[in-house]
């Protein structure tokens, strides 16, 4: 039985409503055969200038567009708020979940049969991915492809580059002089972080749960088949609305247990956990944060990528892009998972290749026989934190030291860098303040750099804890997401100076070595700090915002409401 579009019950309409609908798009120059029963096709685009990494969505919109048309299709471009990584301030985080209101309430309330999601920079992603779950009609995700490498005095640079200059400058070995010439050779053309960062991340958890065509997720930006792709999504679109191919009928848990797998693989971002906690919130997938150690304990690193490896996306794409990675996890992999264009993963993926086995070698020969995401467990995060053992340093992945505590990011900011600070290397720093209410927003500070005295020594890493997230480009030995976080009066608020904390990465074990009569004393001296922001959107994430170990998703947002409007007419 052919499914009824929901466009019908706007343009299908007689009389006035009819009317009203109808003569309001033509006065773009729509004629009036685009309102004959064909899918609308809605293109929700994250373009923005105050996003550069999506600044060339209007373009690959275009593709999408004569996609669609191709196949039938009435496509119609609609904006919704976009979300800089590098310039949004306090952090992105804190709008994710505003974003993806704002995409489910504008497909909703529309008449649109299915979507195309335009997806870059970080949080772009998981933001429209939950609002059009929410809605649950057919929908395809289109990323917008990785920058190519940078370049600088002969080397390949990236954006985990960042964080090794920033420590050279302020230890004095680069100047300031020679930073300005490698942030000129960063960014060498449109797209996202050219690295195994968030934005890849995303884009290959797209593509691992089955909501984009093969091969999205590591087409460079500027190349002609990123605009292929976009074209093609915009013909499957099509396709997906006629045989009612929704994304709850490709979220399944198989889905998320493949994306989990593939994302040790390639030794994907931490935050992959928080986005894929709440995507599963949505769908109603019982997914939980043991799950991650779980199905990514026994996945080698295979994707020699920065911040974890060597190359660079770009390079991953010469090498078989995303497809040669899943191939070879195949006999591993929930290969009869259903993705958007019908077939299973196993159908979209036997035939592809590794053509360069120094970038993506195959699970017998990996490059780190430990990746994926470690769960620690603890009296110092009673219910969890994440560590990505595959960018931590070995000889701290068992340690024990003295805890120096920053009390949020500002009082970090002004005592790292006292030359009278009381840290030798052995220390574990720890900051507090940074999870999702007390910044409020949960900001990648995580991998703090260490102390100018710590620096002029050589070293280059210490075990650094935190409530909040880090980069995607980050490295080092950084204990994430330790929940409860400090505002909400766990264990991890009254963590003090001179306390021991054990980390052993093995056991997946993180402790505060304080007496559970200490710990009691200490609770009833803590107050809770008070809201930032009472007001507005920020006020209401505080009081409404879950837990790390839960995806940081507003409460009242879990599960879906459904493509129903909730009036029928003006």
């Amino acid at each position: 039985m052919k499914q009824a579009l929901r466009s019908q019950n706007w343009f299908g309409k007689k009389g006035k409503d009819g009317f009203i609908y109808r003569a309001w798009m033509k006065k773009q120059g729509i004629p009036g055969h685009e309102f004959d029963g064909r899918p609308v096709i809605g293109i929700c685009n994250t373009w923005s200038e105050l996003t550069p990494c999506n600044g060339h969505f209007r373009e690959l919109a275009e593709c999408v567009k004569r996609g669609v048309y191709e196949a039938g299709g009435f496509p119609v471009e609609f904006p919704v708020m976009s979300l800089g990584e590098t310039l949004m301030k306090p952090t992105a985080m804190l709008f994710r979940n505003l974003v993806s209101m704002d995409v489910e309430e504008s497909i909703r309330g529309n008449p649109i049969d299915g979507v195309v999601l335009l997806c870059g920079c970080d949080k772009t992603t998981p933001a429209l991915l939950m609002g059009a779950c929410s809605v649950d009609i057919p929908s395809i995700i289109v990323s917008g492809g990785p920058m190519l490498t940078g370049k600088h005095r002969g080397q390949s640079i990236s954006t985990s580059d960042i964080w090794r200059f920033s420590e050279a400058v302020r230890s004095g070995k680069m100047t300031n002089e020679e930073l300005l010439l490698a942030e000129a050779g960063m960014c060498r053309s449109d797209g996202h972080c050219a690295v195994m960062g968030t934005a890849s991340t995303m884009a290959c958890m797209a593509e691992s749960l089955g909501m984009t065509l093969p091969g999205n997720a590591a087409i460079p930006a500027p190349d002609a088949a990123r605009k292929v792709l976009a074209h093609m999504s915009g013909t499957e679109i099509v396709k997906m609305v006629k045989e009612d191919r929704k994304p709850s009928d490709i979220l399944t848990r198989q889905a998320f247990e493949n994306a989990i797998m593939v994302n040790a693989a390639i030794g994907g971002s931490t935050n992959f956990v928080i986005h894929l906690l709440a995507i599963a919130g949505r769908v109603g997938i019982d997914l939980t944060l043991e799950d991650f150690d779980k199905y990514s304990k026994d996945i080698p690193l295979i994707a020699n990528l920065q911040p974890s490896g060597q190359y660079f996306m770009e390079d991953m794409y010469y090498a078989g892009g995303l497809p040669a990675v899943i191939k070879g996890l195949l006999d591993t992999l929930n290969s009869d998972a259903v993705t958007v264009n019908g077939k299973s993963i196993k159908d979209n993926y036997a035939g592809s290749v590794s053509y360069n086995e120094e970038v993506i070698s195959g699970v017998d020969k990996p490059f780190n026989p430990t990746s994926g995401i470690i769960v620690l467990k603890g009296n110092l995060c009673e219910t969890g934190a994440v560590i990505k053992p595959s960018a931590a340093s070995e000889h701290l992945m068992k340690h024990k030291g003295r805890a120096v505590v920053f009390d949020n990011i500002e009082d970090y900011k002004a005592r790292v860098d006292d030359p009278n600070l009381d840290v030798d290397e052995t220390c574990v720093m720890v900051l507090k303040n940074v999870g999702p209410k007390g910044y409020p927003g949960m900001p990648e500070v995580g991998n703090m750099g260490l102390p100018q005295k710590i620096l002029a020594k050589g070293v280059k890493d210490m075990v650094r804890i935190s409530d909040g997230r880090m980069s995607g480009t980050g490295f080092g030995t950084v204990v994430l997401h330790a929940t409860p976080e400090a505002t909400e009066g766990g264990n991890f608020a009254l963590v003090q100076n001179g306390d021991i904390i054990e980390l052993d990465v093995r056991a997946r074990l993180l402790q505060l070595h304080v007496s559970d009569e200490e710990l009691a004393a200490r609770r009833q001296q803590w107050k809770a700090p008070a809201p930032h922001v009472e007001r507005g959107y920020v006020g209401q994430y505080i009081k409404h915002v879950e837990q790390a170990n839960q995806g940081a998703d507003l409460d009242f947002l879990k599960g879906k409401s459904g493509s129903e409007v909730t009036r029928d007419s003006h």
